[in-house]
């Protein structure tokens, strides 16, 4: 055993986090303990994300920060894992001549092997090829206990859209899912450690099962995970709009443990810029589900994606898009000024748009979706929410955090021994990224 220390530190999506819990399983099987100082250790990793724009270069700047402790300490091992470490391989190595170890998304169960190989040999590593099917089926790990009241439960990886924009089929692979009694047996345990929340994680979860003829559809997972005792809440992410069935649109009307909200990326409300996006939808369809939603549930809030400046993206394009924030009225929406990624068919499209305009776009989006927000929000004020307490908030001393049935944070005065329970909280203050309550006394 090594008896060594190792910082991690994770970027991007829920898929990351699940993907970090795995390897801090792996490193501290082999002896590493965590620590939270890049200074106290004896291995560093950066687990990345390459959706967001300028990704690669944000990790090579963040390298940066490291080169004085292994100059310092040349024995010290840094590698990089994730996305941009999938998309980039052996290219880190020679951009940057301290890093030791870089690991794609199909290569985590190998980081014990290849820090040995490090530690004894003192060889620089990479480790990016994709696994087929069935042995990536087989690596899904058990899951270490952790005193936490929720957890994320992956349910399928990789993607099979090709969205012309989205590089995650070029760095996470094709779409598997996992079978059902995997995952029913996964949250099952992780309910009986004390989880009160799970979240089915997935590229496009609706696809779940959908190349398994003898598989559950996600709606019939659903049910079943509903089902298991101890649970008290159930959210899934993310949904792609083209795959969202009737029969899943219909469990938010029957199922007692899923919460009243859903992010349904609609990226353009413009069916020209769709159809360029490969996005498989019209805006019709999409509003016609969402619609079929509110029905269904009329208590739903909505979250969102949507890319501004998708190449030859015009001024009623991008109307359009405003018109669609407006009719739907979205809670929150992830906003992002579209940039390029390699692989991807839209890096190859002619582009018209100047930066000025894009950025103007941009910010008359966000001020549109602010208002927005602000409007859905304020609607709880003085409302007395359910609140499942996930722990001690950053607010302040004395205070707590947890999240209504929207996933909004709520901030409120109570003791510790309400971690893990649902309790009735007043909102008294309505922020723009949180709520501030007061504990309602039963």
């Amino acid at each position: 055993m090594n008896n060594k220390a190792f910082y991690l530190e994770t970027f991007g999506c829920q898929m990351n986090i699940v993907d970090s819990e795995q390897i801090v399983d792996l490193l501290q099987n082999i002896g590493y303990s965590q620590v939270d100082s890049a200074e106290r250790a004896d291995l560093i990793l950066l687990n990345t994300c390459s959706v967001r724009d300028k990704a690669e270069r944000k990790v090579y700047g963040h390298l940066g920060r490291f080169k004085p402790i292994k100059d310092q300490r040349p024995e010290l091992i840094i590698g990089v894992g994730g996305c941009v470490a999938q998309q980039e391989g052996e290219r880190m190595l020679e951009n940057v001549a301290y890093l030791d170890l870089v690991f794609g998304t199909h290569n985590i169960h190998q980081l014990p092997q290849l820090i040995r190989q490090i530690e004894e040999k003192r060889e620089r590593s990479s480790a990016t090829d994709f696994l087929d099917r069935e042995t990536r089926l087989n690596l899904f790990p058990e899951r270490t206990f952790r005193e936490t009241v929720t957890r994320f439960v992956t349910v399928m990886q990789g993607c099979d859209n090709f969205c012309s924009y989205c590089i995650v089929p070029h760095v996470r692979g094709r779409e598997i899912s996992r079978p059902s009694s995997e995952v029913i047996d996964e949250v099952t345990e992780l309910v009986k450690q004390g989880a009160r929340e799970i979240t089915l994680l997935g590229q496009n979860v609706n696809s779940y099962g959908l190349k398994d003829a003898a598989e559950l559809s996600f709606a019939e997972l659903l049910k079943k995970v509903n089902a298991i005792e101890g649970l008290e809440r159930l959210r899934f992410a993310t949904s792609h709009p083209k795959d969202l069935t009737d029969e899943l649109i219909a469990c938010f009307g029957s199922l007692d443990k899923l919460c009243h909200h859903i992010h349904l990326p609609f990226q353009s409300g413009s069916d020209r810029i769709l159809k360029m996006m490969n996005r498989g939808y019209s805006v019709s369809e999409y509003l016609d589900k969402v619609a079929r939603l509110k029905k269904i549930c009329p208590e739903i809030r909505l979250t969102t994606d949507i890319i501004v400046g998708f190449p030859q993206e015009n001024e009623e394009d991008f109307q359009a898009t405003l018109d669609l924030v407006e009719e739907v009225r979205y809670a929150d929406a992830f906003t992002f000024l579209y940039s390029p990624r390699i692989e991807t068919a839209a890096a190859k499209m002619e582009d018209d748009q100047s930066k000025m305009e894009k950025q103007q776009r941009f910010d008359r989006l966000l001020q549109l979706q602010r208002r927005v927000s602000a409007e859905i929000w304020q609607e709880d004020a003085g409302c007395v929410l359910p609140v499942l307490v996930e722990g001690v908030s950053k607010q302040g001393e004395g205070q707590l955090f947890g999240r209504s049935t929207w996933n909004r944070i709520v901030n409120f005065s109570g003791a510790t021994g309400l971690i893990g329970q649902t309790v009735p909280v007043k909102v008294s203050q309505v922020m723009r990224n949180s709520h501030l309550g007061e504990l309602v006394e039963l």
